[in-house]
């Protein structure tokens, strides 16, 4: 029997592997394919912040599904492994290179996003960032502070769609969708929204007689003991709505209690005061848009669409004598190239969302919050939370 299949052409037995070169192969083969599931199946993100508090609390950590959706191609696939946009152990250095840049694609996936889901997404306006405040946006610096005055204190970069930063919010609007907010209730298409279980906002508690409510009761019920002071004399708390319920029903507060109404103008957008009047809790109408819809265009309705046209559908926009010039053709009509959301956060007076900044492109998503992986907080693990599915 011919056993020379086993040696080289020059006679000699092939050399084994180093152990080095072993472990240098595993190594390389565990990071494409983590990767791989990191970029098409599934990835993992940590809750930063309360604005979806109590569905999701900070500390969260989640496997966020890339497959129900549809996985997004990557727009700027020269990267460095598992970093999104800065390299660790540096404030400024990026993580990626734009010399290589695709347009948006998506695979197939298990569905499309759907009214209530929680989605995470890549934050709208942060296509500029004042890298010494990453977590403000840049366009509402440069109201406060002016353009110029930003640009001498901080620096500034630029990101593109996939290396923003990752929000979390709940989708209350899908593309099509007519959207209000009346009296700090969402209202879509005419019907009024059942607010999620665990969703949060301020409610004014009045006692009798200036009583105090019992610290020791609310900490057992997981509510904030130090009430926030919205108006003199009278007692706030954030609270979901069955802990309304719960301490509309004390004694001493005698359904003495009632949602608390926001109707702060600063920074809601669209920053356009000549033409509406929008606040936290009374927003709206606005028309969301979806993909292959015309709508036409006038002064009191261009803020709405213009963040649209000219930056997340790329298209040059003027106006000349009150006329808009859209990639040099005059017109009063626009017709959508993608589809779009309404985001906002269950902890509804404590989210910066889609009432700040507006409508979130279909090309911004990353998939849908799927489960609770772990959570820790001042008490350490909290176990009830591990392997619960969002909702």
């Amino acid at each position: 029997m011919n056993l020379a299949f086993w040696r080289k052409k020059d006679g000699q037995p092939k050399k084994k592997k180093s152990a080095v070169r072993e472990w240098l192969d595993a190594a390389l083969f565990a990071v494409i394919a983590a990767t791989l599931i990191r970029t098409f199946i599934f990835e993992a993100y940590t809750i930063p912040t309360p604005s979806m508090e109590k569905t999701l609390l900070v500390n969260d950590f989640l496997f966020v599904s890339k497959v129900s959706y549809g996985p997004r191609i990557p727009m700027t696939p020269l990267a460095v492994p598992f970093t999104h946009h800065t390299l660790p152990l540096t404030k400024y250095t990026k993580a990626y290179s734009e010399a290589v840049s695709w347009k948006y694609r998506r695979m197939p996936g298990f569905g499309d996003i759907k009214r209530n889901d929680v989605v995470v997404f890549n934050f709208p306006e942060g296509d500029t960032v004042a890298l010494e405040h990453q977590d403000e946006s840049y366009y509402e610096l440069v109201r406060r502070m002016g353009r110029d005055e930003v640009w001498r204190q901080f620096q500034v970069t630029s990101r593109p769609v996939d290396k923003r930063e990752n929000y979390i919010k709940r989708c209350v609007g899908i593309a099509g969708d007519s959207l209000a907010v009346k009296d700090g209730i969402v209202i879509v298409n005419g019907r009024p929204e059942t607010p999620p279980p665990a969703s949060q906002r301020f409610y004014h508690v009045t006692t009798s007689e200036n009583q105090t409510l019992n610290p020791m009761r609310l900490e057992e019920m997981g509510v904030d003991n130090t009430p926030e002071m919205k108006v003199a004399g009278r007692m706030s708390y954030n609270l979901t709505p069955s802990e309304a319920k719960e301490i509309g029903a004390f004694p001493i507060v005698s359904n003495n209690i009632q949602p608390f109404l926001d109707n702060t103008e600063d920074g809601v957008w669209p920053q356009d005061t000549a033409h509406f009047k929008f606040t936290i809790d009374n927003f709206g109408p606005i028309y969301i848009p979806q993909k292959g819809a015309t709508v036409s265009l006038d002064s009191s309705n261009i803020e709405l669409y213009r963040r649209i046209i000219a930056v997340y559908e790329n298209n040059t926009l003027e106006t000349k004598g009150g006329q808009f010039i859209i990639n040099g053709k005059a017109t009063n009509i626009y017709t959508f190239k993608m589809n779009y959301y309404w985001m906002m956060g269950d902890n509804r007076h404590k989210s910066l969302d889609s009432r700040y900044w507006g409508f979130v492109p279909e090309d911004h998503v990353v998939g849908k919050a799927w489960l609770i992986w772990m959570s820790y907080g001042k008490g350490g693990i909290r176990w009830s939370r591990l392997f619960r599915t969002i909702r």
